[in-house]
């Protein structure tokens, strides 16, 4: 191996994530080298930048930067890493800042809003869980059900709003907004409204349905 060969390691699950997630962080997730962004600073302070905005995304990359993690089962993937990037946007809007580029080219970029919320760019910003944490956690609980349900079903379109959700209830730590996943007596349901929301495109709904689940499969934290 030479002196500047780039190994790759198992990352350390950042803090506050379910069992499950902290086990699908280390356990199929990778640690590529990561940017410093505190190098950047001075540059993005002249471009109008605000202290406090890219305090927020060193923070980002200081908790979340280099994570590779298995692809996610909507948006093509997710990012191929996670990785923060130079702020955009405006007092009167707001500001966001990317989360890590498309594994594919996407008519759509992963971001973080105002309030840590994790999204897309797409025609409009669209948060889909509440937090970085809330995307990962529903990473994390995809593997698992996926890994344990006797059956998936996927639907899309108008389907999507047709499904019976009476006796389920919301997953908490996917802390979820536009994207939500729900729990029943033996079965989970992974609605993905992201797409449909920011494109205004109904047709892009997609959800997820893993039956046959035993207790450990509804939970695994």
């Amino acid at each position: 191996m030479t002196g500047d060969a780039r190994v790759r390691l198992a990352p350390r699950a950042p803090e506050g994530l379910s069992r499950r997630a902290r086990y699908f962080v280390e356990g199929h997730g990778l640690r590529v080298p990561r940017r410093d962004l505190t190098l950047c600073r001075e540059a993005w302070l002249k471009r109008g930048i605000p202290a406090a905005e890219i305090n927020r995304a060193v923070a980002f990359q200081e908790r979340w930067g280099g994570i590779a993690l298995p692809p996610a089962p909507a948006y093509e993937g997710g990012p191929r890493v996670l990785e923060a990037d130079v702020p955009e946007g405006s007092a009167a809007d707001g500001w966001r800042f990317p989360a890590g580029g498309c594994r594919v080219s996407m008519a759509h970029g992963f971001m973080i809003g105002p309030g840590g919320e994790f999204g897309i760019d797409a025609d409009r910003w669209t948060p889909l869980h509440a937090s970085t944490e809330g995307w990962v956690e529903a990473l994390a609980l995809a593997d698992h059900a996926g890994y344990r349900a006797k059956t998936i079903t996927k639907i899309k379109g108008s389907a999507v709003d047709e499904l019976d959700l009476d006796g389920f209830e919301p997953v908490p730590e996917v802390q979820g907004l536009a994207d939500t996943w729900w729990r029943g007596k033996d079965s989970l349901i992974a609605v993905y409204r992201g797409e449909a929301s920011g494109f205004d495109a109904p047709r892009c709904l997609r959800a997820h349905i893993y039956g046959g689940l035993d207790a450990w499969g509804l939970s695994g934290s």
